[in-house]
């Protein structure tokens, strides 16, 4: 790009400058600074050239202008030549001093690119800058500005001008009035001052090395005069502010007696200012320099103003810090200084200061002195060596300060004391343990209110800092090791350092890790030289305990392990190579999981398998004993954690177990039962544990050492003791024995198999029930506890698995097991059936799952008691507890109901027959149909499982029939359709096993899969819509695969279980029911001839006893189906209902008519009935002389009735046009023939009872009732005014009665034939 366009360009850029849009303007400028970096003396001087041609521009743009040659002059300087220079200082000069007023952004943009070219071109800048300085005229405050900011830019080219420039301020010092100016003259003095400051101390690269203080003393002093003693007693507070500030460089430069002769004046006055500003720092920043220009001439005046300086500077330091105020942090970092400076010249007058007051009571005094003794000891060290011992007991009464602030400024000092050797010293020991004791402070005792810019208050904390200090410490203070190393190790056994375990065994870790390094000798820990320090047996058990809890403490259980794993030469010297392979495989174990994933036993189980395999690598009897005395002794230190305490049971067990001397094993588990709190749950449980792990190894001693116990003094003076307090000695003795009875179980459990069944009776189960007070265990009281009982409940289900899990089970024949399971049943019908409050019943029925496992077996009636009770004590409970009603009692429930779902299976298991199915799923038939949603949930759900189980276990040698397949499916089936969703779909998978359990009793092996049967699990999803279109369609989809694979024999029995099912309460069960019914009929119904009475025999009852009114209409579907299939029976089975009709079979009847065809047939077959049989008998007169009487025969008489109820349907109308000529002939004879006829005796007898309301109201007299059929026909074949003719003149009268049949006749008779019937 050529010049020429850089500069139009740079020309069109300033021409942009004015947009009133201050983001167009920043705009402008960055591409301005931009070009300037890539053509910085084009881009410049087309920039000075438009400000000059450009002399109305107003101040704003021309101070943006400037703004823009200051940043490429910031960095593109050194690339100008002398007359580009020349002529932007010019421009710069001018525009700067162009107005006297003061228009700061203008002029300080223009200084600004005075300042820039000065760092290369010094002398044209001062050239030009003392031209402005005219004597006796106060010069401009820009011109002032500019030469201050030049002194701290380029103090090497400026402090040779100094003399020069305040040759010519000085002078009008006096004239400036105005408190800007005097600000201006105080800036440049400060400036100067500083950068005179600077030169003499880098003489080594000055441009003149000659130069000295004496140059600039006589001037400043002039200068300091005018300042101090005027201008310092302004009522302006900035202007006095910037006074002080000018004062502290400038009293380096002071000739020293002047110095040594204002002191006296000089700092009393600083000190008054502390009163009048709340401001502090530029006063404090001052005051330091001035100290340390004091101490540079060695003063003896400071001495004498020591206390008053003390004083003040103290009150600075004890102000509270505000984070969010930088100002207030700046000053205390210069009151600190200013105690450095006296520190380093008068330390024991400091001391003698400070000390005292450590033992105040105020927080902020204490606070502030602790923050001066910690910035001392790191600033002034070598004048505190030989105070160490002071400054240390000094620190007695900070050490007891329970103030959090206090604590946090302790440890801050005591870390600053580690650094400097302090804690080497008598008393130092104390410091570390106060370290110790901070970051054990458990966590709810921190933080106090946070700091508003705090973004993580437990950060702050003083546990937080004092973790961090132990680390720090530990791990960057190389002096420290031999003091930390062992002595820290003291510091793991004691319980009230428990919360500093994670951050010692990281310390410890680290010091023993530099200690290895060193060499053997320095790592191995002589016990007989630290007598204080807990044995290798303490420091194992220690470790090993906490690390059962890994989470707990920011993850303790990895700083044990590891530092477990480090300490191995101290502990035994075999373990090394065992551990360095195995503490990395538990570690990486705790990488995997978190405090919610860890699954406690299994991470319990590994550090005892770690503890299994440390003993027997070791195989030393007294060391093994003496771990097991420590581990005994560490009992107390648990007793406010439960979960430790019991891993610790575990691993005395563990221990014990390893150990060879029985005299020991006995005596530790004496020790162990006298002094165990009984009242504790989890200490009964661990315990019982540990006799349990130990009974592995040593049985016999275990079991003799639990019955010398009860033996023993101990036992019965406890027990005495307790029965002087009456209200308390029961539940206590309870207590106890609960603990002996779960010790029982746990050593049933854990002793070998071919051990344990030789004891179970006579030395495990006799104790138990010594102990356990029951009738049923033959004594006469009664336990009321219930802890006592779920340790009983426990214990004999331990003893049941135990026989169970034996390899000689088999032969083993428990005599015990039928009481036992009486007991177990008795507390399971104890619990409230509606509630579920203790585990109880579900431990019983995990106890009676073994039990039934185990020879004899129970005899029927005591199976089926555990059965009924079972299910009452569950199936009743309420509904499952949602999450948010607690965990605890959610887990509680399907705990229960998987053992209850684990008994049933056991006791299944015992009787593999249909026969047994059949017996289970009866028990549970009551709560299949339940009125209650959940208790039928819960059924189907058992019922399932006990099917897959069935299934599962299925083993078929030979083919023999599932004879009880139809009952079981259709007691299933309607449940397709229960209100309840789970319910639907648990009701498929029974149905869906039922079916291949038929396929398997077929000789199918047990992976083949029937597609048929296979399209069941498809239709579930039709289940799970509540709309009962898709619903029922989906039943009956299901209805069809059930007729495609139930053999012949089981259909009627399916179809007799599914009749019952209508009168389910469940309405839309028994709506499924008729849906399935309907489906089989039409499926399957061509194989049910005979069976056809049966079935409408049922139909019949299942009517008058169903309620829901979807009944009849589906009961009226079912025997039209039927009848399409088998007509005649069903017609012969109809007419044997008793007359009269009742309601519903007349209904039945109507049923028939509904299709023209199977009418017609209906009605062929009612004629032949008829006509079969002689429309009456005579039966003999009892008095002599009478005619005898004529009584209608039955099944004409039925068929009659059944022909007008197939007449009264309109859709017989086709049919009976069909059949009209024999219907009319046959019942006009029908009713010619009964003329007289009387009805049989009993029918007789109900007529005059009246009939029920379920029976139909019409009259049955033989006559009567073939009238009322002829009349129907007539009205069904379309001659409706032939049967109006006949009623309007009386014709169906006289057809009834002898006299006027013949009439009767003969007008009916001319109405058909009329009509074209004839």
């Amino acid at each position: 790009m050529t010049e020429s366009s850089i500069k139009k360009l740079a020309s069109t850029l300033l021409d942009a400058i004015t947009d009133k849009d201050p983001v167009v303007q920043e705009q402008v400028c960055s591409a301005l600074c931009s070009l300037g970096e890539v053509r910085p003396v084009e881009t410049l001087c087309t920039c000075e050239e438009y400000l000059r041609q450009h002399d109305k521009l107003a101040h704003p743009y021309r101070a943006a202008v400037l703004r823009a040659m200051e940043r490429v002059l910031s960095s593109r300087a050194s690339e100008l030549d002398k007359d580009t220079a020349s002529t932007i200082i010019l421009l710069a000069s001018s525009e700067m001093t162009k107005t006297k007023d003061l228009v700061w952004d203008w002029q300080q943009a223009a200084s600004g690119v005075l300042v820039a070219v000065g760092r290369q071109f010094i002398s044209k800048v001062m050239e030009e800058l003392l031209r402005k300085l005219h004597p006796g005229t106060l010069p401009h405050c820009a011109v002032l500005h500019t030469l201050a900011s030049l002194s701290v830019a380029n103090a090497f080219g400026v402090v040779p001008f100094l003399p020069s420039v305040l040759s010519s301020l000085l002078p009008v010092l006096g004239m400036a009035k105005q408190d800007t100016v005097r600000m201006a003259f105080c800036s440049a003095l400060q400036r100067f001052s500083e950068g005179a400051l600077e030169y003499l101390a880098n003489l080594d690269r000055a441009p003149d090395p000659t130069v000295r203080k004496d140059a600039f003393a006589t001037d400043i002093f002039s200068a300091y005069d005018v300042l101090f003693h005027q201008w310092l007693q302004s009522r302006e507070a900035k202007l006095r502010l910037a006074v002080v500030e000018a004062l502290g460089p400038m009293s380096h430069l002071l000739p020293s007696e002047r110095l040594e002769e204002q002191l006296p004046k000089l700092l009393p006055g600083i000190l008054a200012l502390y009163k009048k500003h709340s401001e502090t720092f530029y006063l404090s920043k001052s005051l330091g320099q001035i100290l340390e220009a004091a101490v540079s001439v060695s003063s003896r005046t400071l001495e004498t103003q020591l206390d008053a300086l003390l004083a003040a500077l103290h009150s600075q330091i004890c102000v509270p810090v505000e984070s969010s105020s930088p100002l207030v942090m700046s000053n205390q970092k210069e009151v600190l200084r200013c105690f450095t400076v006296l520190a380093c010249s008068l330390p024991d007058r400091l001391l003698a200061f400070l000390l005292p007051r450590l033992d105040t009571s105020n927080e902020r005094t204490r606070v502030g002195t602790l923050q001066v003794v910690r910035h001392v000891i790191n600033s002034a060290a070598a004048q505190m060596e030989d105070k160490k011992p002071f400054i240390l007991s000094s620190m007695r009464l900070p050490l007891l300060d329970t103030n959090s602030k206090v604590k946090r400024a302790v440890v801050q000092v005591i870390s600053a004391m580690a650094h400097h050797g302090y804690l080497e010293q008598p008393g130092g020991e104390v410091m570390i343990e106060y370290i110790v004791q901070q970051c054990a402070l458990p966590p709810e005792q921190e933080p106090e209110k946070p700091g508003p810019s705090s973004k993580d208050p437990r950060a702050d904390s003083v546990r937080a800092i004092s973790v961090r200090t132990l680390y720090l410490v530990s791990t960057t203070v190389d002096r420290m090791s031999h003091v930390l190393w062992p002595y820290l190790l003291q510091f793991l056994t004691p319980v009230r350092f428990t919360g500093a375990l994670t951050p010692l065994c990281r310390s410890l870790v680290h010091l023993a890790q530099k200690r290895q390094e060193a060499g053997a000798d320095a790592f191995l820990i002589q016990y007989d030289a630290h007598a204080s320090l807990p044995s290798p047996y303490a420091v194992t058990a220690r470790l090993l305990v906490v690390s059962s809890s890994p989470y707990l403490g920011d993850g303790r259980g990895v700083a044990a392990l590891r530092l477990l794993s480090v300490l191995h030469p101290n502990i035994h010297p075999l373990l090394g190579q065992h551990w360095e392979t195995t503490v990395p495989l538990l570690l990486g174990y705790l990488d995997e999981h978190t405090e919610e994933t860890l699954p406690q036993e299994e991470w319990e189980e590994k550090l005892l398998m770690f503890l299994r395999d440390t003993l027997a690598i070791v195989s030393d009897n007294a060391w093994i004993c003496q771990l097991s005395l420590e581990l005994c002794r560490q009992l107390p230190c648990y007793d406010e954690t439960p979960q430790e305490k019991n891993f610790l049971y575990k691993c005395i067990g563990t221990t014990l177990g390893a150990a060879s001397s029985k005299e020991v094993v006995r005596k530790h588990l004496q020790e162990l039962l006298e002094t165990a709190r009984y009242q504790e749950e989890a200490e009964r449980e661990g315990l019982a544990c540990c006799f349990g792990i130990c009974a592995i190894s040593h049985l016999e001693d275990t079991l003799a050492q639990l019955e010398d116990f009860v033996r023993s003094e101990v036992f019965r003076k406890s027990i005495g003791i307790l029965n002087i307090f009456k209200d308390r000695s029961e539940n206590e003795v309870e207590k106890v024995k609960s603990a002996l009875i779960l010790c029982y179980g746990h050593v049933a459990a854990r002793a070998p198999q071919e051990l344990v069944l030789a004891k179970v009776e006579s030395d495990i189960l006799r104790n138990i029930c010594q102990h356990f007070n029951t009738k049923v265990l033959g004594v006469k009281v009664e336990t009321k506890d219930p802890a006592l009982k779920l340790c009983l409940v426990q214990s004999v289900c331990m003893v049941s698995r135990a026989i169970c899990s034996s390899t000689q089970a088999g032969s083993f024949h428990f005599t015990r097991k039928a009481e036992l399971v009486a007991q177990m049943m008795e507390f399971i019908r104890a619990e409230p059936p509606d509630s579920l409050r203790t585990p109880i019943r579900k431990k019983a029925m995990l106890t009676c799952t073994y039990l039934v496992s185990v020879e004899p077996a129970l005899d029927e009636q005591a199976r089926a008691d555990v059965i009924r009770g079972c299910l009452h004590s569950v199936m009743a409970l309420l509904p499952e507890p949602k999450e948010e009603d607690g965990g605890c009692q959610k887990s509680l429930y399907l705990e229960t109901l998987h053992a209850l779902e684990g008994l049933l299976t056991s006791l299944l298991q015992r009787n593999m027959t249909p026969q047994g199915l059949q017996i289970m799923i009866e028990h549970l038939s009551p709560w299949i149909k339940s009125p209650r949603g959940h208790e039928r949930a819960r059924a189907l759900g058992l019922s399932a499982l006990l099917l897959r189980h069935f299934l599962e276990q299925l083993r078929v040698s030979a083919l023999v029939p599932f004879h009880n397949l139809g009952l079981l499916v259709g007691l299933f089936s309607p449940r397709c359709a229960d209100l309840w969703p789970a319910t639907r779909q648990e009701a498929v998978d029974c149905v869906y096993s039922l079916l291949y359990l038929q396929l398997g009793y077929e000789g199918f092996s047990r992976d083949y899969r029937d597609d048929v049967a296979e399209r069941l699990l498809s239709l579930k999803d039709g289940l799970v819509h509540p709309d009962p279109t898709i619903l029922f369609h989906t039943c009956h989809s299901i209805g069809q695969i059930i007729a495609k694979r139930l053999p012949p024999d089981q259909l009627i029995s399916l179809l007799l279980t599914m009749f019952e099912a209508l009168g389910d309460p469940e309405k839309n069960c028994s709506r499924a029911a008729t849906v399935m019914i309907n489906c089989l009929l039409q499926e399957r119904g061509g194989v049910l001839q005979e069976k056809v009475p049966e079935i409408v025999s049922v139909l019949r009852s299942k009517l008058q006893e169903a309620q829901g009114e979807h009944v009849l209409p589906a009961a009226q579907h079912s025997v039209y189906l039927l009848a399409t299939q088998h007509c005649a029976a069903v017609v012969s089975s109809l007419l044997g209902s008793p007359l009269p009709l009742d309601s519903h079979t007349s209904m039945l009847w109507r049923a028939l008519a509904v299709e023209p065809r199977l009418a017609a047939q209906v009605l062929g077959l009612l004629l032949e009935k008829m006509s079969r049989d002689v429309p009456f008998k005579e039966s003999r007169a009892f008095l002599l002389g009478r005619t005898p009487d004529r009584v209608a025969t039955l099944l004409p008489l039925s068929a009659t009735c059944a022909l007008f109820e197939v007449l009264s349907t309109p859709a017989a109308g086709p049919a009976v046009l069909e059949l009209y000529p024999q219907l009319f002939v046959a019942l006009l004879l029908r009713v010619s023939c009964t003329v007289g006829v009387l009805l049989p005796r009993n029918l007789q007898t109900q007529e005059r009872r009246g009939a029920s309301p379920a029976l139909a109201a019409r009259n049955l007299e033989p006559c009567s009732s073939a009238v009322d059929t002829l009349r129907a026909v007539l009205l069904r074949s379309g001659s409706e005014d032939v049967a109006q003719r006949m009623d309007l003149e009386g014709g169906w009268e006289l057809l009834r009665t002898s006299a006027g049949h013949e009439e009767g006749a003969t007008r009916l008779a001319s109405g058909p034939l009329s009509q074209g019937h004839g």
